[in-house]
């Protein structure tokens, strides 16, 4: 079969959830599955890259069946070799690569190059990680608002101009429905950066609670708007979450799903613990929100 030499067209980004589509590969994924590729997707896939995503879940509809969408990954082709997921030997963007949207099905389905099928994502999976992504964006900015004053040099800024912890110190983030896990190493590079760690020590984390919730109430309760800018439709075309935040602008570079406005997450709570990574201290942030619907 033909591999494509583009990249798959995305409409998650504007928050479709259903598409029609035309199949251009259709290859084993290993196991019992089989690798859908289309021209273009509403199902968000997980990223090999940066997985902090799930993908959505749903169906893709072929040939009078319904078939399920047990995953969805990023995949890449130079137009000899399908590489899916954490097989891709080369980076997003890559010049004479096509990077695609593979939906995994199941081995024994009836779809075939060049038919066309329906994608359709859940709309209430896709709501709940929307909902816990933009949370989890907020939050990281309001925690980078708590500890500004905790750093002794001059360090890069977020999209707000206060000091990024986040962005200097993350290790994983996962996306949940409704909420987030994010994992920061406490480690030396960071400390001679100039942050003091005894602003995120145990005895320190309830005042540090208290803040950031403090903030985050300030901004769920503007209503703040959030969308997606984007330089096209392509799967790599670069994309930013963009909040109307009181008091500036918020623009952060994301792939992922997002609530329309801040009112969407209701009350946003945040929970903090201290940790140990092979022998490197962490600080671990559960962010929660309660949607009202």
């Amino acid at each position: 079969m033909t591999l494509p030499t583009r990249d798959t067209r995305v409409t998650y980004p504007d928050g479709a959830l259903a598409t029609t589509a035309v199949v251009l590969h259709v290859a084993p994924a290993g196991g019992d599955r089989l690798a859908i590729v289309t021209d273009v997707t509403s199902f968000h896939p997980v990223d090999a890259a940066w997985p902090d995503q799930p993908a959505d879940a749903g169906v893709m509809r072929a040939n009078g069946s319904e078939l399920p969408i047990r995953d969805a990954v990023v995949a890449a082709t130079d137009g000899v070799e399908l590489h899916l997921g954490g097989d891709i030997p080369v980076r997003k963007g890559t010049e004479g690569w096509a990077f695609l949207v593979a939906h995994l099905v199941d081995a024994d389905a009836s779809v075939a190059e060049g038919d066309e099928v329906e994608i359709e994502a859940d709309a209430s999976v896709r709501d709940a990680l929307s909902i816990g992504h933009t949370a989890c964006h907020v939050a990281s900015l309001a925690l980078n608002r708590a500890l500004a004053g905790s750093w002794s040099k001059p360090a890069r800024t977020d999209a707000l101009g206060d000091p990024d912890f986040d962005g200097i110190a993350i290790a994983t983030s996962r996306i949940e429905p409704n909420g987030s896990v994010d994992t920061y190493r406490l480690n030396k590079s960071l400390r001679r950066s100039g942050f003091d760690t005894t602003a995120v020590a145990a005895d320190a984390l309830e005042d540090l609670t208290g803040t950031v919730e403090a903030v985050l109430a300030e901004w769920a309760a503007s209503g703040a708007a959030v969308q997606i800018d984007r330089d096209g439709d392509g799967l790599t075309d670069r994309r930013h979450w963009v909040c109307e935040l009181p008091g500036g602008t918020a623009r952060i570079p994301c792939g992922g799903t997002h609530a329309h406005s801040l009112a969407d997450l209701g009350r946003v709570q945040v929970r903090f613990a201290t940790g140990d990574d092979a022998g490197t201290p962490v600080l671990v942030m559960r962010t929660t929100a309660d949607p009202q619907r």
